[in-house]
């Protein structure tokens, strides 16, 4: 999808994600001491406001202005005097991360779906933003996902699975600290599902 269809698709919706941060990055965060955070592809900013609210100063990017925009009202709204800490931005994943290289704690990506050589791109641009010491997060929908789980895109070439997304950094200065497959739960119209997350965790070095 192009930024002028997810600005479709957001513009649609009061709120097209939880206002709540995904479990995993929750989970994995919040053994981090509270720094200075990148999250790519933050769509509506569920996660960084919640880092925010963690004590984390943070820039979020989409591609959408719809989202960015979204996700500036939202900041307002829930930190109040605390939103000044939450930096939106409108920014691809795949160029180069605003603010100077090596000058994050954490790099956050969360349900960035996309092709392999994209996907290689974005994580290249939030490791070189990354300083030496701080981690990289990558939570996403597996590929095992579209046979054994529920939900997320259908296209194959959009899911990774851990050993992809440990093949995509390979060359790049981190070293792996957690990869594996996370169970999702989900409640839908039909009852509970479980859905299959890639989760993935690397320290730069």
């Amino acid at each position: 999808m192009d930024s002028d269809a997810w600005d479709e698709r957001y513009a649609a919706s009061e709120l097209v994600w939880s206002a709540e941060p995904n479990r995993f990055v929750a989970e994995i965060v919040a053994a981090l001491s509270p720094g200075s955070a990148l999250d790519l592809a933050a769509g509506e900013g569920r996660n960084a406001i919640w880092m925010v609210q963690q004590g984390w100063t943070v820039v979020a990017t989409d591609y959408s202005p719809v989202a960015v925009d979204r996700m500036r009202a939202r900041a307002a709204a829930v930190l109040g005097d605390d939103a000044s800490r939450l930096t939106p931005l409108v920014a691809d994943a795949t160029t180069d991360a605003p603010g100077d290289p090596a000058s994050f704690d954490l790099a956050l990506f969360s349900y960035l779906q996309l092709p392999r050589e994209q996907m290689r791109a974005a994580f290249r641009a939030g490791v070189e933003a990354v300083r030496p010491g701080g981690h990289v997060v990558v939570v996403c929908h597996a590929g095992r996902n579209l046979a054994e789980g529920w939900g997320g895109p259908s296209s194959r070439e959009v899911l990774h699975d851990p050993d992809e997304v440990t093949d995509l950094v390979d060359g790049l200065p981190v070293q792996v600290q957690q990869s594996g497959i996370r169970v999702r739960p989900v409640e839908t119209d039909d009852g509970p599902r479980e859905a299959l997350d890639t989760v993935v965790v690397l320290s730069r070095t």
